[in-house]
């Protein structure tokens, strides 16, 4: 089962350098306009197909997280690495929003 993380956590692990794989479990051209600092993409219907290649440590501490509270992608996306066999989950549950709205570094893969 997927623990929960915090905002201020997750910045923690950022400015420490610490090993830690943000995953953005929204659809691509969402990531595209902006996602947390160092992220991955893998839309939660991907993990079957995608997560051998792209996490390839089970043991990897992996921070999955979507758009915002309402959205249940980093939650199904959660469940699905539980699945199969990733043991240190970590589902940032106010998502994207909450960390555009404290003003927070993003990337953006949009070149417009």
């Amino acid at each position: 089962m997927a623990k929960h993380i915090t905002r201020d956590q997750i910045n923690d692990h950022l400015n420490s350098g610490d090993a830690i794989t943000l995953v953005e479990a929204l659809p691509e051209r969402y990531y595209n306009d902006v996602h947390l600092p160092r992220a991955i993409q893998m839309d939660y219907t991907e993990v079957g197909e995608k997560a051998r290649s792209l996490l390839p440590d089970k043991n990897a501490k992996i921070v999955i997280y979507c758009a915002s509270t309402e959205c249940q992608n980093s939650t199904k996306g959660a469940h699905a690495l539980d699945a199969l066999g990733y043991t240190n989950v970590h589902e940032y549950v106010d998502g994207k929003q909450d960390w555009i709205e404290a003003g927070l570094p993003t990337e953006s893969n949009n070149h417009s």
